[in-house]
């Protein structure tokens, strides 16, 4: 199979030959900085040379950014740093700071070009992300603000989504008139180690109608839509199923998700990650038991091991090619259950 055949074999529960080897999130720049001090060839710093260098398979990302080019510096440092209050206290502030916000420009046409190339080749896999209905709100008004807007603020909350939605309908719509990408995410992060930071009616409320507005354009593309969020997404992946969404990623193990129960949950939805951090640098046997524990799931396709977010500069080079080579041994494992005529 090809990188991509393997892909859509694995995320539509077909029989596959192997599981992808992939690191779904790349590395930690601390991390690669202490391996080119260990051993990998310091002319490798692109994160897709430094997959095909470790003989991983290539999955292609682009984060459409939500702020124009014209963005004023000041205006980017806050939306990007989460630790400060916020730009937006009310829709005047919103109207200001809108007018350095959805790009018609997102996507760099020719980049994609060449892309689509390798795809149709079945070479990589390509995929898209954008920031989601619980992550831009907080993003503009910071995270104790946001959170007190869905009870104060309800109409600037839904306009800020109303508004998102418009811009990732548009802008999917003119990637897909370049090529098909193989699957999305939707960053959100709206849980933390005990659960979801919001109710079941406020995510109806106020995410939902978003989610239906915009998913119907990826199903038309034969996009798999997935959302990206930390912590413990147990409780959620109901409230995102409901919504439409396909999957879920990365699965921290650390917040006590177990992948096994959310399949038994959610047989038919996707997963990306869950693999523990943790013991990446904690020798051969803790990661063979890691592995051994993922196998059962991922032998019944829908489920992509995976680093559960980013390999940590713990985690020495030759920790590292031992992770990869068990991966690539378990992979196999998986492949040939699946194609087992018991299975």
């Amino acid at each position: 199979m090809t990188v991509r055949e393997r892909f859509h074999a694995v995320m539509n529960f077909r029989l596959f030959d192997r599981l992808p080897v992939i690191e779904w999130a790349g590395w930690w720049g601390k991390t690669i900085d202490r391996w080119h001090t260990e051993g990998l060839p310091a002319e490798l710093t692109d994160c897709y040379e430094i997959c095909k260098y470790f003989g991983l398979d290539v999955y292609r990302q682009d984060w459409f950014e939500i702020m124009k080019k014209t963005c004023p510096g000041a205006i980017r440092n806050i939306l990007y740093d989460q630790q400060l209050p916020g730009l937006v206290k009310n829709e005047k502030d919103y109207e200001q700071v809108k007018e350095h916000l959805f790009p018609d420009d997102a996507i760099d046409e020719r980049v994609w070009e060449k892309r689509a190339k390798k795809q149709k080749s079945g070479e990589e896999v390509l995929w898209f992300s954008f920031d989601g209905f619980f992550w831009l709100p907080r993003k503009l008004l910071g995270v104790e603000k946001h959170l007190y807007a869905f009870y104060d603020q309800p109409e600037l909350m839904h306009r800020i989504n109303s508004d998102l939605a418009e811009w990732i309908i548009k802008t999917t719509e003119r990637l897909c008139n370049i090529c098909e990408p193989d699957f999305m995410t939707f960053g959100e992060d709206m849980s933390y180690n005990h659960g979801p930071m919001l109710s079941r009616n406020l995510f109806d409320a106020f995410m939902k109608p978003y989610y239906e507005r915009v998913l119907p354009v990826m199903r038309k593309n034969n996009i798999i839509s997935i959302v990206d969020s930390d912590g413990d997404v147990t409780i959620p992946a109901l409230w995102f199923k409901d919504a439409g969404i396909d999957g879920i990623l990365p699965l921290e193990r650390q917040a006590g998700v177990d992948i096994a129960v959310l399949r038994d949950m959610y047989p038919d939805m996707r997963f990306i990650g869950q693999f523990d951090k943790m013991v990446m640098n904690k020798g051969e046997a803790a990661m063979r038991k890691e592995f051994e524990r993922l196998l059962p799931t991922a032998a019944k396709g829908g489920f992509l091991i995976s680093c559960d977010h980013q390999t940590p500069p713990g985690v020495s080079f030759n920790d590292y090619k031992l992770y990869v080579r068990l991966f690539m041994e378990y992979a196999d494992i998986a492949g040939k259950i699946s194609r087992s005529p018991s299975s």
